[in-house]
């Protein structure tokens, strides 16, 4: 027979377990599901470049900023778009296509942004160049971790691309964490280690200037060494360089070829080349599809700024993060274009009608050309035009995307001039020679 002081004990037990019950079935309706958004997601808005803080370990005070598209997918990839000197993580948002491809496919896009004076990221100091060593790598690593909890993503799908700086970044993160990033595209970079210094400096003249040479297997220990013992995969690369790079020198271009190639383990000559576009050479090494192991594409009588509208999605079939790659590009001769001038004083209009005399569709289109020096583009129709003098780029309107076999578009635009009130002498379409109508 239990003691009146134990029954006493046991009764209010039972008291406390009966009132916990409701509580606890209250968490257990209210707990979200796994792979269900979070609280963070919640606080992000949908297609709107947004600030993020309190991400994680941040050494170097970086910024953060996120687009998440209307209709993210299950279980999304991340890419991060990392900005070039002087740049910012809102301008790589306004000066790419990747929120608009993100919308299209369903990833999440992290912009990293530098708060330093000079704006460009520490690729050079002992701690960047070392796993978990500090720095800048560290606060991108603690961006990609945040992204993977809040929006429940694919940690296989993590992916880098950036443009100068943020190209040098790029190598450097894909040497820090290979086992974070799947692939990197870098525009207009240096390998990883080749801009090291020790005394404080942000800049490496002798790389810079293309003057640091190694072998293969010097620029593969090199980014090896950044994570010593590891013997998991390796991310693949893409590369992009012009061969009139003033600033980072184009012979950096065959120096990451070397170290890339090598860290996959894939021999130096190329499995397979091509010209995918007008003054392109492409080469890959290990493969010859789009996902090679490395993809180098050199850019003929381009500078520094080489990035241009198109390239975002020629970097997404590479991640393999589209659902067929770049618009298939028409053969020669697949495309005929006409145009016609009225020109005054020191103005002209040029009306342009572009036809598919291919017998496949063409589904969104990009018309180059390159006016005569001394016009400009004060306004268009029918299209979009970037940039207003030089090399041109027209790209289709929303309504006139789709060009069936025999079909035609009508577009136009109005120049100033100097004298010369030429119209272009030849057009690509999609990077492809058209005939003259």
């Amino acid at each position: 027979m239990p003691t009146p002081h134990r029954t006493t004990v046991r009764r209010q037990l039972l008291a406390l377990f009966a009132g916990l019950l409701p509580l606890l079935a209250a968490l257990l309706v209210a707990a979200p599901a796994v792979g269900a958004r979070t609280e963070a997601a919640d606080a992000v808005p949908a297609a709107t470049l947004t600030e993020v803080t309190d991400f994680g370990t941040n050494p170097s005070n970086l910024r953060m900023y996120v687009y998440v598209p209307e209709n993210v997918a299950a279980k999304p990839a991340i890419l991060v778009a990392v900005h070039w000197c002087t740049g910012s993580g809102p301008d790589m948002y306004n000066g790419t296509e990747y929120d608009t491809l993100a919308d299209q496919y369903g990833f999440v896009v992290l912009y990293p942004s530098v708060t330093r004076s000079s704006k460009c990221f520490d690729v050079s100091s002992p701690q960047a160049l070392r796993r978990d060593g500090g720095s800048d790598p560290v606060g991108i690593r603690s961006m990609v971790d945040w992204a993977t909890r809040t929006y429940d993503a694919d940690p296989g799908r993590v992916f880098a691309t950036g443009i100068s700086s943020g190209a040098m970044m790029t190598n450097v993160l894909l040497g820090d964490y290979p086992d974070v990033f799947a692939a990197g595209a870098a525009f207009a970079g240096v390998p990883f280690g080749c801009f090291a210094t020790t005394d404080g400096s942000e800049w490496n003249s002798a790389c810079a200037q293309g003057t640091v040479t190694r072998t293969a297997q010097q620029w593969g220990d090199t980014a090896r060494a950044a994570f010593p013992g590891y013997t998991g995969p390796r991310p693949r690369m893409q590369l992009w360089h012009g061969t009139e790079d003033d600033v980072l020198r184009y012979p950096n271009f065959g120096e990451m070829i070397k170290q890339w190639t090598n860290v996959q383990g894939v021999g130096p000559t190329p499995a397979s080349t091509d010209s995918p576009q007008s003054g392109w050479t492409r080469t890959r090494y290990g493969g010859t599809g789009d996902r090679a192991p490395v993809e180098a594409i050199s850019l003929q009588g381009v500078g520094h700024n080489l990035y241009g509208y198109g390239m975002a999605a020629r970097v997404l079939a590479f991640f393999g993060l589209d659902s067929g790659g770049p618009t298939p590009q028409p053969q020669p001769g697949a495309c005929k274009v006409g145009v016609t001038t009225n020109a005054w004083n020191t103005g002209l209009t040029a009306s342009v009608t572009l036809t598919n005399t291919s017998s496949t569709a063409v589904n969104g289109w990009r018309l180059g050309f390159t006016l005569p020096t001394g016009q400009a583009i004060t306004n268009g129709w029918g299209a979009t035009y970037a940039p207003s003098s030089g090399a041109v780029t027209a790209t289709n309107a929303s309504y006139n995307a789709a060009l069936a076999p025999g079909a035609s578009v009508s577009l136009g635009y109005q120049a100033n001039h100097t004298g010369n009130s030429a119209a272009p002498g030849a057009f690509t379409l999609n990077g492809t020679a058209c005939t003259a109508g």
